[in-house]
């Protein structure tokens, strides 16, 4: 068999429930996902919380009224918030949790003891838009704190399209891994990319990955774990590529396809 290709559970598994909810990680974990991917934002009084939106979504969360940015939130009241109730309509198998809340981090990183997959941690900044995040260099400390807290270091990857967040993190904790997210070409090459984030870990758009980048990324000693992949199609070119993980919104799905393709 080929080297096994990782999978890694995005939002938990939004194809299948509500994203970034705890029953979505469970899910992904009970599935054997070898990761669970979110992202973080920071609550007004500093809270590490699982949210891939720093201004809620009133698609997908049910407001209590005031408010919809994160930081200007307490944690007390962004627990007030439903993300569970509506139905993503990206999603037509996605099942509803009524009344799941935005969790804290450290409710998530308490799943550690479920099994031995890792935590890729999304950190959210907007450069353009200082006001919704901490300064970078704080951001990595309150993220630091968390994931020592609960004594996971090994276990985490810290992956950021703001590279001052990964290189803050890289100051601070250098044996943390640190993924690149790339969106476009505008970084240059993969392995330029990784070396501007100081990042051991590219993770690019599915769709800009090549056999090419991935042998370059992989001659640099940088495995490469594109986002975010749904279908067979997608996951047939990324294993032909190469790559080493695949990000996807339906982890049980994509665990079968590689499993029939001899990779997992």
């Amino acid at each position: 068999m080929a080297t096994p290709i990782q999978v890694h559970g995005h939002r938990g598994a939004r194809a299948v429930l509500p994203e970034n909810t705890m029953p979505a990680f469970e899910y992904a974990i009970e599935q054997g996902v070898d990761a669970i991917e979110m992202d973080i934002a920071v609550t007004r009084d500093d809270v590490l919380v699982v949210s891939h939106d720093p201004v809620l979504n009133p698609a997908i969360c049910r407001s209590p009224g005031g408010s919809r940015v994160i930081r200007e939130l307490s944690f007390e009241e962004l627990r007030l918030w439903d993300c569970g109730s509506l139905v993503n309509p990206r999603f037509p198998k996605q099942r509803p949790v009524p009344g799941a809340r935005i969790p804290a981090l450290g409710e998530v990183l308490s799943l550690a003891g479920r099994g031995r997959f890792l935590f890729n941690i999304e950190a959210k900044l907007f450069p353009d838009r200082p006001e919704l995040t901490p300064a970078p260099e704080h951001f990595a400390e309150l993220l630091l704190n968390a994931i020592d807290r609960h004594h996971v270091r090994p276990r985490v990857i810290v992956q950021s399209f703001d590279f001052r967040i990964l290189l803050a993190m890289k100051r601070l904790a250098p044996d943390i891994r640190q993924a690149a997210l790339i969106e476009d070409g505008s970084r240059g090459d993969f392995v330029v990319a990784a070396g501007s984030a100081g990042a051991g870990i590219i993770a690019p758009h599915w769709a800009l990955v090549t056999p090419a980048h991935v042998a370059a990324a992989h001659q640099a000693g940088l495995p490469v774990i594109p986002w975010t992949a749904n279908t067979p199609e997608e996951w047939s070119a990324l294993i032909a590529a190469g790559v080493d993980g695949i990000i996807s919104d339906d982890p049980a799905s994509l665990m079968a396809y590689l499993k029939s393709a001899g990779v997992r």
